[in-house]
């Protein structure tokens, strides 16, 4: 067994280059699937961003000036490099959060799909204006332009998904990228920060990990980062915003959901079913922004639904262990504060009377008998209520872990009452084999993405944000460039 001294240290990328802390002070990061430490962070502080936002600023006026199909050139050099390196990044990301493999699989191929269309619309988009006929004597042009220092601020539930989705974008459009990861899954992006550092010129993409105490304000009030994107809370949100006040700033947020999955009588039960467990309880176990956590059923089949989905359950079809091994399907919840926030959910639930389904249960212990190497880990199974109110906090409030909460409907006007009566708009599953009503639904739910016969499908040629209090903006190539206008009178 490793002790803390002996455990791997990662650092910071800074200038092109792995960069030690300038205090030298690390922290544990946590294994939750075990609680245990397996490797060591940097603990930034405030000198530390000076120095990354430096190595940013100076390398912007080169790689702003360099032809877009060059920059392109670039990109698509990170997409190949994943050949070699994906699996690498996956399974540190996997150690770092406990999202089990199998999920992973996907997202690699998402991950290379990402880099190689940010090469192509560097050209295509990116550096493209317009031209317009003002009058007889005089036309306008726009020009595309990058904003200079763009800081990328990541969760710790899909790290190398945001990393990948705010950089390449920004990188694209001519940008130069400082990344702050969360400090509980900070291992993964360090590393690719390195592996980009040895492709791109120095001080291209940076990455700086510290907790948000010590130098998230430093960062985002600094006068030489031009735009900030925020995948995360609510809170962190409003706290940038007010940080950000004395240096103004173009802002991107994406800030979570509490999304419906709504399933209609004429829908294909069996494959909603699957929808319904894999939006929720699989995959992540519930930690992802579109997670389905309210599942909305036509009271008809809703008691039919609630049984297929406990006998599903409890029929193996959720497996707990290494998060490496592919044939599990579940892990734990990524950090000891929200695992704690998870478990509180539930009690809350039962508290406020709703029906408790089947779950409610957490801990290694508990869940792996007789595995030690997992009995500190934070571990909760899927936990389904039922309840006639969308009213309950349970409804309301994102716990982001594998609790849902089932509410039935007698009406599609019902329907889209409910899965608009929350203060997110981030996503919906719809399923049904009526085409008009799938397009009445798409039309009317308040969300920034839906999917109808599936669910959390996200790629490349699509983008992704949400609506309300679940954010603004996307990380796509045009939010990454601002609109020059010129006007020439040529009389």
């Amino acid at each position: 067994m490793h002790t803390s001294s002996e455990l791997k240290e990662y650092h910071n990328i800074i200038n092109g280059k792995p960069s030690p802390v300038s205090s030298g002070k690390m922290m544990d990061s946590i294994d939750p699937a075990t609680g245990k430490p397996w490797s060591k962070i940097p603990l930034s502080k405030v000198e530390d961003v000076e120095r990354v936002t430096a190595s940013a600023r100076g390398a912007f006026a080169a790689w702003s000036s360099l032809p877009a199909r060059d920059r392109g050139d670039y990109l698509r050099q990170i997409g190949d490099m994943l050949d070699e390196h994906g699996e690498e990044l996956l399974n540190l990301e996997t150690r770092n959060n406990g999202w089990v493999r199998d999920d992973y699989n996907y997202l690699n191929i998402v991950m290379k799909q990402l880099w190689y269309e940010a090469a192509g619309t560097a050209s295509n988009m990116g550096s493209h204006g317009k031209t317009v006929q003002m009058g007889r004597d005089n036309f306008g042009y726009t020009l595309r332009k990058p904003y200079g220092v763009v800081l990328g601020i990541l969760p710790w539930n899909a790290p190398l998904f945001t990393f990948t989705i705010k950089t390449a974008y920004a990188l694209a459009a001519g940008n130069t990228v400082i990344i702050k990861p969360s400090e509980h899954a900070a291992v993964a992006s360090l590393r690719y920060g390195e592996l980009l550092s040895e492709i791109l010129p120095p001080g291209v993409i940076n990455v700086i990990s510290g907790l948000g105490s010590d130098i998230g304000d430093a960062l985002v009030s600094h006068k030489e980062v031009n735009k900030v994107s925020l995948t995360g809370s609510k809170a962190t949100a409003e706290a940038i915003t007010k940080a950000s006040a004395g240096s103004p700033k173009s802002l991107i947020f994406e800030l979570g959901g509490k999304s419906p999955n709504i399933v209609f009588r004429d829908a294909d039960i069996e494959k909603a079913v699957n929808g319904l467990i894999n939006g929720i309880f699989t995959r992540n176990s519930g930690q992802i922004c579109v997670g389905g956590s309210r599942i909305l059923i036509e009271r008809s089949i809703f008691d039919e639904v609630l049984l297929r989905m406990k006998e599903k359950i409890q029929d193996s079809y959720i497996k707990f262990g290494n998060t490496l091994n592919t044939e599990n399907t579940m892990g734990p919840i990524a950090n000891l504060p929200q695992y704690n926030k998870v478990i509180s959910y539930i009690k809350i639930g039962q508290e406020e009377g709703a029906e408790l389904v089947f779950g409610g249960r957490s801990g290694g212990s508990t869940l792996l008998p007789g595995n030690t190497e997992y009995a500190g880990g934070y571990w909760v199974e899927p936990t389904l209520f039922k309840a006639n109110s969308n009213a309950l906090r349970i409804c309301q409030e994102e716990i982001f872990g594998p609790v849902a909460v089932a509410v039935p409907f007698d009406s599609e006007e019902e329907a889209i009452e409910i899965a608009n009566d929350t203060s997110y708009g981030l996503a919906a599953g719809v399923w049904t084999t009526d085409l008009a009503r799938a397009h009445r639904m798409v039309d009317k739910i308040e969300a920034g993405n839906v999917w109808v016969n599936t669910y959390g499908i996200v790629g490349a040629d699509l983008p992704f944000g949400g609506f309300k209090e679940s954010g603004y903006g996307t990380d796509s190539i045009l939010d990454y460039t601002q609109e020059k206008t010129c006007v020439i009178d040529f009389n």
